[in-house]
């Protein structure tokens, strides 16, 4: 038995996920075998996977549509190697990634999650940006303040764990809208579970382009916040560290989600949403009031959230709002 799963939940990957199989296939470590979760792609998917005719390949084709919650959450349920990791169908894996996993868990064999350094692409493969630097090991407590601090960068590719522990925790958390938020919520429970190692070669790419997440409306996006700060608050209930990190970094966090997803909220049509900016910057204070007790908490002070809230008080606010998005 191979060491190592690669996980592909796919709908459609076109061009994108033959790059990113062959990156897979071509490892100087071969000790893998990749599943490929087939969300019914009608664009010749399917039918590349099967013509590559690799034994270390397993395919899994979904019996009708499925949302991008319901694949990514059969990967549960599907017999994986003792090792996993899971990758966009846009992303590619340098040769030497596994290699670099396998010494890293050489080096930090009680580590429960491993990654590695990382580099931003283009939609044409071209080289944007390198991640910024990590550590070669963090808590989960670090790594929540990396996040509320925005000095660190994650992404859903990358992490390996061990198989047992990504069921016994019930796979990605699927009720994250588009699962946004979703790898966070993960990722912080598997570093509760130990720690998380990173190698400083840099061992992927990462795709950046029209992502699930950018496309997600602010609906959705407010939702999912909404259910990362709920799991922050239980996480805070038993967890000194986590809230001592929460309480020195929670109110830049919330004021940079208040204001991107203000705007956010404020591009979607108000036929899309039963929430308006300000009632969202009125949810932005509750957390703030249950999170950072004590600390003043006045959104409205900064001047992209009050003309958010402006702007979206009127149907010409909103128009003029998105007249300027698309100039």
């Amino acid at each position: 038995m191979a060491k190592y799963s690669v996980i592909l939940p796919v709908r459609n990957g076109g061009k994108y996920v033959q790059e990113c199989i062959q990156s897979i296939l071509h490892q100087t470590l071969p000790d893998l075998n990749l599943l490929v979760l087939d969300n019914c792609s009608s664009d010749g998917t399917l039918e590349y996977v099967r013509s590559l005719h690799d034994e270390r390949i397993e395919i899994y084709p979904a019996e009708s549509p499925l949302s991008i919650e319901e694949n990514w959450g059969r990967i549960k349920s599907i017999h994986k190697n003792e090792f996993m990791t899971m990758i966009g169908h846009d992303d590619l894996l340098h040769h030497d990634y596994l290699k670099e996993i396998d010494l890293l868990m050489q080096k930090h064999p009680k580590a429960s999650l491993y990654h590695t350094h990382f580099r931003y692409i283009d939609a044409e493969g071209k080289f944007v940006r390198s991640c910024l630097p990590m550590c070669e090991t963090q808590q989960a407590h670090e790594f929540i303040a990396c996040q509320m601090n925005r000095t660190i960068d994650s992404t859903g590719t990358g992490y390996v764990m061990r198989s047992n522990d990504f069921d016994l925790l019930g796979g990605m958390p699927t009720h994250y809208p588009n699962l946004i938020f979703s790898d966070y919520e993960l990722w912080v429970k598997l570093m509760l579970r130990g720690y998380k190692a990173t190698s400083f070669e840099e061992s992927f790419s990462y795709r950046l382009h029209l992502s699930v997440s950018k496309m997600t409306n602010g609906m959705m996006y407010q939702q999912a916040f909404g259910f990362y700060m709920e799991f922050l608050k239980k996480l805070m209930k038993d967890n000194l560290l986590i809230k001592q990190a929460v309480h020195r970094y929670g109110k830049d966090m919330l004021l940079y989600f208040c204001e991107s997803l203000s705007h956010r909220l404020l591009k979607t049509p108000t036929r899309e949403r039963t929430l308006s900016v300000s009632d969202f910057i009125e949810k932005c204070k509750a957390y703030a009031k249950e999170m950072i007790p004590g600390q003043e908490f006045k959104p409205t002070d900064k001047f992209r959230i009050r003309i958010a809230k402006q702007l979206d008080s009127s149907f010409v606010g909103r128009g003029l709002f998105n007249l300027y998005k698309r100039l």
